[in-house]
C-alpha cells in the first residue's frame, strides 16, 4: 500500500467514526456552563494578512429618527474572507475541498481539546508543535478522543491588534518576514489521521507558521477536507478537556472561508488546570 493510499485509508476511518455517536459523550447543561467567546470583534483594528487588498468596512444606511417618529439603524459591510476570526474551508488550499457552505455542521460543533505551546512560543516565535508536544499533552490530559477539534493555545492573542507583535512584521504588502508559532506539517497529519481530529483552530493568525512560505499545513488540511478556524482568542479561559465547541462561519456558497463566531461551553464541574 502506498503512502497516499494509506492515508486516504486511515481517513476514511475517521470519517466513518464521525459519522457514529460518540460513545461517553458528555451532556452539558447550557443553563449551568459557562460561555466562552473566542472571537475577535470586527472593527477598523481587525487583523489581516498583509496582502490583503482590502480590510473590514462599515458603511451607515440609515442611523436616526424615521418619519414615524421611531428610531432605526442598518448598515451594510465588507470584509475579506480571511481576515479577523475567521474559518478556513477546505476548499482554501484543495480545489475539491469543501466549500463554506459544505462543511458539515458535525464539523464545527463538537468537544474541544486545548493543546498549550504558550511556553514554547514565548521562548521562540517560530516554534511549531510537535507530535511530542502532542504526546506530552495526552500523557498529562488524557487520550485525544476521535472527532475533537483540536485548539492551539500559543498566548499570541494577547498581542492582538497590534499587527507587528501580533505576525511579526507588519509592512504592506509583504508577507516574507512573519513570525509567529502554529502547527507543523507533521503534528497536523498525526492530529488528523491518528487522533481522527475533524477541525484544527489557532490563537495566531494561521494554521502554518509565519515564516512558512509554501503552506504544507493548510494543504494538509484541505486534502483530508479539514476546517480550520484562525485569529482566536481566550483559549486560556478553556480546559485542556472538557469544553463544547461551536464554530459557525457566514454561510458564503462556493466560498473558501469566512468570518465566524467561535464559542465554548465550559461544564460548571470542569477544572481549568493546564
Amino acid at each position: 500500500m502506498t503512502q497516499r493510499s494509506s492515508w486516504l485509508a486511515t481517513m476514511l476511518v475517521c470519517f466513518i467514526g464521525a459519522a457514529a455517536p460518540v460513545a461517553g459523550a458528555q451532556t452539558i447543561d447550557i443553563g449551568a456552563a459557562r460561555i466562552v467567546d473566542l472571537t475577535h470583534p470586527y472593527n477598523a483594528e481587525t487583523v489581516y494578512w498583509p496582502t490583503s487588498p482590502s480590510r473590514f468596512e462599515l458603511t451607515t444606511l440609515a442611523d436616526g429618527e424615521t418619519p414615524g417618529g421611531w428610531y432605526y439603524s442598518a448598515y451594510s459591510f465588507s470584509t475579506p474572507e480571511h481576515g479577523g476570526t475567521h474559518m478556513d474551508a477546505p476548499k482554501h488550499f484543495f480545489r475539491t475541498g469543501n466549500a463554506t457552505d459544505q462543511v458539515p455542521l458535525r464539523q464545527l460543533i463538537g468537544r474541544a481539546v486545548v493543546i498549550d505551546i504558550s511556553n514554547q512560543a514565548a521562548k521562540d516565535a517560530d516554534y511549531t508543535l510537535s507530535v511530542a508536544d502532542i504526546l506530552a499533552d495526552e500523557a498529562v490530559h488524557g487520550p485525544i478522543p476521535e472527532g475533537a477539534i483540536i485548539l492551539l493555545r500559543s498566548g499570541w492573542s494577547a498581542r492582538w491588534p497590534d499587527a507587528k507583535t501580533y505576525l511579526g512584521d507588519d509592512k504592506p504588502g509583504d508577507a516574507s518576514n512573519l513570525h509567529f508559532p502554529s502547527y507543523s506539517p507533521d503534528a497536523a497529519r498525526f492530529l488528523i489521521a491518528e487522533r481522527c481530529a475533524k477541525a484544527l483552530g489557532v490563537d495566531t493568525a494561521s494554521n502554518d507558521p509565519g515564516r512558512s512560505t509554501d503552506f504544507p499545513v493548510h494543504r494538509i488540511m484541505g486534502a483530508a477536507n479539514i476546517p480550520g478556524f484562525e485569529n482566536l482568542k481566550g483559549l486560556e479561559r478553556l480546559p485542556a478537556r472538557g469544553a463544547t465547541l461551536i464554530a459557525l462561519p457566514i454561510k458564503i456558497e462556493g466560498g473558501s472561508g469566512g468570518p465566524v463566531r467561535v464559542v465554548a461551553l465550559v461544564p460548571e464541574d470542569t477544572s481549568l488546570q493546564q
